[in-house]
């Protein structure tokens, strides 16, 4: 068969290993489509995030928002690297992604019943949200499995990771049944619990089967950079989202004024600034030649596009501020805001230092972090919204800046530097 009727053909195939360095490796449609689910959770996320800072739940708002964002970003993860190696894009295999689309959306639904119980007293109710995060994480043992069964220099791998992702549901499952008869700390705590042996899920499989086999995952880099590339750009297009949100409560309630109209320009200017500085150093070339700082890599990545969300979120909080109903302070809103822009600079700077071991340094650097407290600081002062959410725009506007001002020939310098010494 040729490569032009396997296009049309999704007959049942093995499911092996894909070359590692295949060329022009892309994204395929069903991961456009799969990322599509990721798109309606983040919204439902930010959206609940938002109601929570405005009514004085911020605390209760943030720890459901963490949770959601794991459990997203984390079935996201597992479903992009095994496709990375795996996808052989035939009938079964699309079958059980839609499972795990399925239980996208289920988690998504989920989600308004976590946040309100948290936010209302109700203790975590997160029987929804779990069954759905468990849809998404059992589709992928069947996936695991068929791969180990079809490819046997893998077989080792794949039941690791099997054996685990079924060992960890075990323990999600529980989680409802504990939060319906234990006290909020001791649920937290069993939670802090479960995320952590979901991060050493991978690496434990991997471990495992490179002292068995000496295989590892065969994951393609360019592959896995553009899936990390098309998820950051799904995340900012969140902040879209959030702004969009707040100029329609604006409207709405308060018609068209400076104030009105200076915050959403903030609102757009910073989800262009996020996205230029998402995107400053490629991640390709140094995943093809270091491929043990993937884990690594992917775990930073989920801080950042985490953040990257919360500035969605608070951006949506903007729109309040002219809701004469909703009481929501300067204070409040330019923190909402604030704290994840500092929390993305820090995330970013992370990735970097991963990539290429150092990151530029100068006074100007100091802005990023600077900037995002100097705004809360100006709230606390009473100043303007717009002179608030202006100061911490300074953020990643400076990333931008310092840039194109003479950091993209460090950081260019650091890349070979690094490619050089592997």
């Amino acid at each position: 068969m040729s490569s032009h009727d396997e296009f049309y053909q999704h007959g049942l195939r093995r499911l092996v290993a894909r070359d590692p360095e295949e060329s022009h490796r892309v994204s395929s449609p069903l991961e456009l489509f799969y990322d599509l689910t990721v798109v309606a959770a983040f919204g439902v996320a930010g959206s609940e995030l938002a109601h929570a800072v405005v009514h004085g739940h911020a605390v209760q708002g943030v720890i459901a928002f963490a949770l959601a964002m794991f459990a997203i970003i984390w079935a996201w993860t597992h479903y992009s690297w095994f496709a990375s190696a795996f996808d052989n894009d035939d009938w079964l295999f699309r079958v059980l992604t839609l499972v795990q689309m399925a239980g996208v959306i289920i988690l998504a639904i989920g989600l308004g019943p976590m946040f309100a119980g948290l936010t209302e007293g109700g203790g975590l109710n997160v029987a929804v949200m779990v069954a759905g995060y468990v849809v998404m994480r059992l589709a992928l043992v069947g996936k695991w499995l068929r791969a180990g069964a079809h490819d046997p220099r893998y077989a080792v791998l794949a039941r690791a990771s099997a054996v685990a992702i079924v060992i960890q549901q075990v323990f999600w499952v529980l989680v409802p049944v504990v939060a319906a008869h234990a006290a909020l700390p001791v649920v937290a705590a069993l939670l802090v619990v479960l995320v952590v042996l979901e991060l050493c899920g991978p690496p434990f499989a991997q471990n495992y089967s490179v002292r068995r086999t000496g295989r590892e995952i065969p994951w393609h880099p360019h592959h896995i950079a553009e899936r990390y590339s098309l998820l950051g750009i799904i995340t900012v297009g969140e902040t879209v989202i959030g702004t969009l949100a707040a100029a329609q409560q604006i409207t709405a309630g308060h018609g068209w004024d400076f104030n009105g109209v200076a915050v959403i320009a903030v609102g757009v200017v910073m989800s262009f600034a996020l996205w230029w500085a998402f995107f400053m150093l490629p991640s390709a070339p140094v995943l093809g030649r270091r491929r043990s700082i993937a884990v690594q890599w992917s775990y930073l990545h989920m801080l950042v596009f985490a953040a990257i969300a919360a500035v969605g979120a608070g951006l949506h909080t903007i729109g309040y501020a002219f809701d004469a109903e909703a009481h929501a302070s300067t204070l409040l809103i330019t923190t909402a805001v604030a704290v994840p822009v500092l929390v993305f600079k820090v995330g970013l700077t992370l990735v970097q230092r991963t990539l290429v071991g150092a990151v530029p340094v100068s006074v100007i650097h100091l802005v990023p972090y600077l900037a995002p407290l100097a705004g809360i600081g100006a709230a606390a002062a009473h100043l303007p919204l717009w002179l608030c959410l202006l100061l911490v725009l300074a953020s990643p506007v400076t990333i931008v800046i310092a840039y194109e001002a003479g950091d993209w020939r460090t950081l260019s310098a650091l890349l070979r530097g690094a490619l050089e010494r592997l």
